[in-house]
């Protein structure tokens, strides 16, 4: 499996990428600082997936930007993506993880504590929890967690995890703060007059936010 990155992770939306397109708002993004990418588009057919789906890894190639197929199984191995993300209704993650092989990146979206206690058996490499705030961009969404509910999630799943739901880069401290390794977004970016500054906005906002988490942390050490 390739090494990932968590730390910006742009989710595609195709209505608010209407006027850009998805492809030419992942071209911007990943310029401006995105590490990940998922192609999510629950209209979508198989075959308009897979088309999308090509037009993205052209994008992405050379960059180092994994791009992950949302709950579309026979998509992401046509596309020979680099991985796949599930929901808790969708296929379950071991049957997934059958499907798509040891060597792809598994993703699996954690809502309540019990799914985040039963994630140390599922075969799964990070998790998406959230929503921490309602967002319009998923109308089916569970009850909010904010940040403390995020928090509580990332100490049970002991896994990489993306937190989502409404961020923006301004939420970039309390989401590194509860422990998870970056921020999921959809809206801050997509539909944006310029992804690429709003990419550099949010995964600037993610360094600093880490370079104060870990000079708190060596401040701490110190004083004991």
């Amino acid at each position: 499996m390739r090494p990932f990155d968590l730390s910006v992770y742009l989710v595609l939306d195709p209505v608010l990428c209407r006027d850009l397109s998805m492809v030419e708002t992942t071209r911007a993004a990943v310029a401006g600082g995105v590490t990940m990418v998922q192609l999510r588009d629950k209209d979508a057919g198989t075959a308009r997936m897979i088309e999308t789906g090509r037009a993205l890894l052209a994008v992405l190639a050379g960059t180092g930007v994994s791009l992950i197929v949302n709950d579309d199984v026979e998509a992401a191995i046509a596309i020979a993506a680099d991985g796949l993300h599930v929901g808790q209704e969708d296929m379950p993650a071991a049957a997934a993880r059958h499907l798509i092989g040891p060597d792809k990146i598994l993703g699996l979206s954690i809502e309540t504590p019990d799914a985040a206690r039963a994630v140390a058996d599922a075969p799964v490499d990070y998790v998406g929890i959230g929503p921490v705030f309602a967002t319009p961009t998923k109308a089916d969404h569970k009850q909010p967690i904010g940040f403390g509910g995020l928090a509580e999630l990332v100490a049970l799943c002991r896994l990489p995890a993306v937190a989502i739901g409404g961020l923006k880069a301004e939420h970039a401290a309390p989401v590194i703060t509860a422990g998870a390794d970056g921020l999921a977004v959809v809206s801050a970016i997509c539909g944006r007059f310029d992804p690429r500054a709003e990419a550099q906005r949010i995964a600037e906002a993610v360094r600093t936010a880490r370079a104060r988490r870990n000079g708190g942390a060596a401040h701490d050490r110190a004083r004991r």
